[in-house]
């Protein structure tokens, strides 16, 4: 196909309104996530230990995550995460009226993501379970999509474990994409990133596999619910489910405002620039409310982050 045939067709499809685009990135983010970050743990699971564990759970989601801001990070900023969306809000770095949008992309992102786990290990999985889909027990399987407590862990100490790691995810990706900080490197956003969600996995994935994101745990949840777990994916653990939902959105809250209020409120600002006179000056340019991780680092730019469920 020639150039100029690509260039029509370009011309007659392409979307041109931003909030779309922006909504379409954030649902392939997700999805990718969810692929690879589920998927590992699906052949941990099912393969019983032989092809995976935690360390390789841990790997899946964190190329899952550098993936995904590589997927949507140019266009939508590669929120991929509620939490990290509503912590941009407040901070001014996404306009309210584009919130609903992302987490409405970013549950979609997350269903179909899982739809795409199920398909692609639907034989191993009735194989592993002879048909019967067990949401606890030593052959439970709805741990693939979503996360459970440990035996130990009360459900206000699992509220408390989704704030701190949550808060402590939304604080380094501000860190790393502050540009009056020391930050990363251009490009290499993603593999900051991706690096804190490893930090994340092997420190604080003990008690319930470290979701730290409402959409990648309960869009994955609501998938069991429909796809042949039932409703006991909500009612497990001491009705578990919205732990994973409530606490990383208070810790969005609690990162983001630790950052701003220790470190980036107390950033130094440039000197203005002395009037020459002159009209031809080059102005500095400017950049759609929907940042982007990977873009010019003249601003503190919206990141990306994740959930991770540790079988």
């Amino acid at each position: 196909m020639g150039h100029e045939s690509m260039t029509k067709i370009k011309e007659k499809f392409s979307l041109k309104h931003a909030i779309i685009k922006e909504f379409l990135a954030e649902f392939l983010g997700i999805f990718v996530l969810i692929l690879f970050g589920c998927g590992a743990v699906a052949q941990a699971v099912l393969s019983k230990g032989a092809l995976g564990g935690p360390l390789t759970i841990h790997i899946g989601f964190t190329l899952g995550v550098m993936m995904a801001v590589f997927v949507a990070g140019g266009v939508s900023g590669a929120h991929v995460n509620p939490a990290v969306s509503l912590a941009m809000v407040l901070l001014g770095k996404l306009p309210l009226r584009k919130f609903p949008v992302y987490v409405l992309a970013q549950f979609l992102g997350a269903f179909a993501g899982s739809c795409a786990v199920y398909a692609l290990y639907y034989d191993a999985l009735m194989a592993f379970t002879n048909g019967d889909l067990m949401v606890t027990g030593d052959n439970a399987t709805a741990n693939i999509f979503a996360s459970y407590p440990a035996k130990h862990l009360s459900t206000l100490n699992g509220f408390v474990d989704q704030v701190i790691a949550t808060a402590a995810l939304i604080l380094c990706i501000l860190a790393i994409t502050d540009a009056k900080n020391l930050g990363a490197p251009r490009g290499m956003e993603p593999l900051c990133i991706g690096l804190v969600i490893m930090a994340i996995g092997v420190s604080m994935g003990f008690n319930c596999g470290y979701p730290i994101n409402p959409a990648r745990d309960l869009g994955p949840r609501l998938f069991t619910a429909v796809a042949g777990w039932g409703l006991d994916v909500f009612r497990a653990g001491g009705c578990w489910w919205w732990v994973p939902v409530a606490g990383p959105m208070v810790g969005g809250v609690v990162g983001a405002s630790l950052y701003f209020l220790l470190v980036e409120l107390h950033h130094s600002e440039p000197d203005a620039p002395e009037e020459t006179g002159t009209k031809d000056k080059k102005k500095k340019p400017s950049f759609p409310s929907s940042y982007s991780i990977v873009e010019i680092r003249s601003e503190l730019t919206a990141p990306a982050s994740v959930r991770a469920d540790m079988d």
